[in-house]
């Protein structure tokens, strides 16, 4: 899980709730394979609530606070965030697979 990683990016910029957000919910929704816990996916669904109005990135548009007050998402995914997905369990398995699976 990324709770720490993804919990000291967001404490430096706000923004980044965003792609956060939507990373957390692909990789749970679409891949049944969650990159943090459920209680940091709630407190970052918290959070984007509590700062929406001060909230500036280009992936905004993707969301409403309709989604967040549902505490599900069911919309489109960015290709930009299911690349990023993608990239991250492909490094994971690396790291953590067999020395076969490295190469």
């Amino acid at each position: 899980m990324y709770d720490t990683i993804a919990e000291s990016i967001i404490t430096k910029n706000k923004n980044m709730l965003i792609p956060w957000y939507l990373m957390a919910a692909y990789a749970y929704y679409e891949l049944d394979d969650p990159i943090i816990s459920d209680a940091m996916f709630d407190s970052i669904t918290f959070l984007l609530i509590e700062n929406w109005y001060q909230i500036d990135h280009f992936h905004k548009s993707y969301l409403t606070i309709g989604d967040l007050e549902a505490g599900t998402f069911l919309g489109k995914y960015p290709s930009r965030i299911q690349y990023a997905i993608k990239y991250i369990k492909h490094i994971e398995k690396k790291l953590t697979g067999t020395l076969e699976d490295f190469f």
